[in-house]
């Protein structure tokens, strides 16, 4: 299908980026923590240790792009393409606890504030900050950071770890400048709020794909509209949307027809309507056609209750 093709072609060159972010970020993540501990800058160590939840980022992000390569199979219908969602929660949780971290090293600081040394702090950050823009451009040169959920996590990281380093060059120079000391650990606390924002952000639209709520590109009211109004629907219920993973949208429903449609007549109904939800950002649709014979009530989406067994008791 035409969509999965273009689905690939994206998937190479994020995974390409990916790669290129990672060996860059981890790199200059060692550099950081070793200029953190010799100057003793807890904002250049938050920085680092955020740099390090960017190098895990992308690292998980690059393995879910592997894993989610691996081929459907029986114990696996949809493949391995979710394992990207639970990179991204699992990143999200990681960014919130260095965040929590940083709060406790900032408090213990702002009590009693040590040396810094703060010209080395001032390069390291300096060149932190060009090695983030950098990386920064390669991934929105390369990569889709809008529609793919893991890609935009690992991109998020980058641009907050950015302002990491913006909020260190600030703090050196007014130690440099004015002495003042707390400017270290407030910097830090700074960068910790950031990282608990993405954090946060991360990890709430990871944990509404898993909990398979409804995409946030696709608008129901137009979806069910688009159904009903096409020629030869009389009605539809039973409606389940919800993605697989990042770019990739499933929708399933039953769809009333008249009694009399042959099959040639209802395939053509049903290519119209896939042709159609392509327009909706629904990628991959399963439509069951029904006469109005078939009992069910009036509702749009599924009132179908599990029984003890695990049977599915149906309108």
């Amino acid at each position: 299908m035409g969509h999965e093709h273009g689905h690939d072609h994206s998937h190479g060159t994020n995974k390409k980026t990916l790669l290129i972010s990672f060996l860059i970020i981890t790199g200059y993540m060692f550099v950081e923590a070793i200029g953190g501990f010799m100057t003793n800058s807890l904002a250049l160590l938050s920085d680092a240790g955020h740099m390090l939840s960017d190098a895990i980022s992308l690292g998980v992000a690059l393995l879910a792009f592997t894993f989610g390569e691996k081929a459907a199979n029986y114990n696996k219908t949809y493949g391995y393409k979710r394992f990207e969602i639970l990179a991204a929660v699992l990143n999200g949780v990681t960014l919130v606890l260095i965040a929590v971290y940083i709060f406790y090293e900032a408090i213990q600081r702002f009590q009693n504030p040590p040396e810094v040394a703060s010209t080395g702090m001032l390069t390291i950050a300096s060149i932190g900050l060009l090695v983030n823009i950098v990386v920064a451009w390669i991934m929105l040169r390369g990569g889709d950071v809008e529609e793919n959920l893991n890609l935009r996590g690992a991109y998020l990281h980058v641009i907050s770890d950015m302002l990491g380093s913006i909020g260190a060059i600030i703090a050196a120079l007014l130690i440099i400048f004015f002495g003042w000391g707390w400017a270290d650990p407030l910097a830090s606390v700074i960068v910790a709020v950031l990282v608990l924002r993405s954090g946060y952000y991360v990890t709430k639209s990871g944990l509404h794909v898993l909990m398979e709520g409804t995409p946030q590109n696709v608008n129901v009211d137009d979806v069910i509209q688009a159904i009903q109004n096409t020629k030869g629907i009389l009605s539809v219920h039973d409606l389940h949307i919800w993605s697989i993973t990042s770019g990739l949208n499933a929708l399933s429903c039953h769809a009333v027809v008249d009694d009399q449609m042959s099959i040639a007549e209802s395939e053509q109904l049903l290519r119209q309507i896939e042709h159609d939800l392509e327009h909706q950002n629904i990628h991959h649709s399963t439509i069951q056609f029904e006469t109005s014979a078939h009992l069910h009530d009036n509702s749009i989406l599924c009132k179908a209750k599990a029984t003890p067994s695990g049977h599915h008791h149906h309108h």
